[in-house]
């Protein structure tokens, strides 16, 4: 078996014109376009999927920090500069691929390093940053935020809001806040939630968790919005902790107004450590 190089690549894009992170035949994803300009750079890569990323985003997702990891053999790796010009691989990497994406594309390889292959962009995460941009009846229309800002028609009480999010934070099983997938655990700790008007007037999300299930982000924003028009009180968000699926309670708020902005990972030396943990299932917080 040939020796192989594993690479941490750092990516950002617009997700507007994407069905989401994942390859899916007929139509233009992230990760789709990425391969296919790495099997220009590279002819000879094997098919099926060449990356890796620290969590899939769905259609119309946008990042700034998202991570995925790729292996190469050594021999295709080392070939990407001449041997004797004395460049370094990974910048003539990010030169060589950014010219093949093109200067106006709207996904962008931000980063490009060697890292050992207990390195695992999915497994060895410890905590995913999201923000999400919400605009109201009191903010002013920008036109320029419009593929990255959700809007609703009401205005919203901000206090409101956040004491919804802080009823949220923490661990808990977020089976009333997700998308369900078979075999999936619904725990998680969601460590930061705060809301903030910018100075445009968009109220602002903060959320940070160890990872984050199907639509958790969409649904957490689009409950405190309930909260903050007055149809979802104080004491239903508390309910909705103890439910096993998601209800009618409140709206799964659009893509476009979230965005990836960064995965944290743990020094090298617990890395392999943490890819174990990561995969352990974690058991349930529910009484029977």
């Amino acid at each position: 078996m040939n020796e192989t190089v594993r690479l941490r690549l750092g990516i950002a894009y617009d997700g507007t014109a994407f069905s989401g992170w994942a390859t899916q035949p007929n139509l233009r994803t992230v990760q789709g376009t990425l391969e296919d300009a790495l099997r220009i750079l590279y002819r000879d890569l094997p098919q099926g999927p060449l990356l890796t990323c620290a969590g899939r985003t769905d259609a119309g997702v946008h990042a700034l920090g998202q991570v995925a990891h790729l292996d190469l053999e050594r021999e295709l790796w080392e070939g990407t500069v001449r041997r004797d010009s004395g460049a370094d691989p990974a910048a003539h990497f990010l030169r060589r691929i950014m010219g093949i994406l093109g200067p106006d594309s709207d996904v962008v390889i931000t980063s490009c390093e060697v890292v050992t292959h207990d390195f695992d962009a999915r497994f060895s995460g410890t905590w995913r940053r999201y923000e999400y941009r919400l605009a109201d009846a009191s903010t002013p229309f920008n036109p320029l935020d419009r593929h990255r800002t959700a809007r609703v028609h009401h205005e919203l009480d901000l206090g409101a809001m956040q004491a919804a999010a802080a009823i949220v934070t923490g661990l808990h099983d977020f089976a009333g806040f997700c998308k369900p997938r078979e075999g999936a655990t619904t725990i998680r700790m969601l460590t930061e939630f705060t809301w903030r008007r910018d100075d445009g007037g968009v109220l602002v999300a903060h959320l940070l968790a160890d990872a984050f299930c199907h639509s958790m982000v969409r649904s957490l924003v689009g409950m405190c919005a309930a909260v903050g028009h007055g149809r979802l009180n104080l004491a239903a968000v508390e309910q909705l902790l103890q439910a096993d699926a998601r209800g009618s309670g409140f709206a799964v708020l659009p893509s476009r107004g979230l965005t990836l902005m960064e995965v944290g990972y743990p020094p090298a030396e617990e890395l392999a450590s943490r890819q174990e943990q990561t995969r352990a299932k974690r058991p349930s917080l529910r009484v029977v």
